[in-house]
């Protein structure tokens, strides 16, 4: 299974349940979506999301996590690769 992840991993209220699921979960089974237009991370929530936006919360996950944003951001797009290669 994959659990997609998107911007209110990052928000400072009402976000603890979603941030304690990642702290949990195998790296391995996450996958960094933004939801575009919507559900925009902190320091952007309220204004129209964008995909450059999702580093944000890669951010949050590597922080989440105690691991250097590269990693999380290579494990997360081979997820990503592995999951639509077993879609194909």
């Amino acid at each position: 299974y994959c659990l997609g992840v998107d911007g209110p991993l990052t928000f400072k209220k009402k976000a603890e349940d979603l941030q304690n699921l990642v702290r949990a979960i195998p790296l391995e089974h996450f996958l960094i979506e933004t939801d575009s237009p919507y559900l925009t991370p902190e320091p952007y929530r309220g204004q129209r999301n964008e995909p450059a936006y999702i580093a944000y919360t890669a951010q949050k996950i590597a922080s989440l996590r105690g691991l250097s944003l590269e990693k999380t951001a290579k494990q997360t797009a081979d997820n990503a690769l592995n999951l639509f290669q077993i879609l194909l």
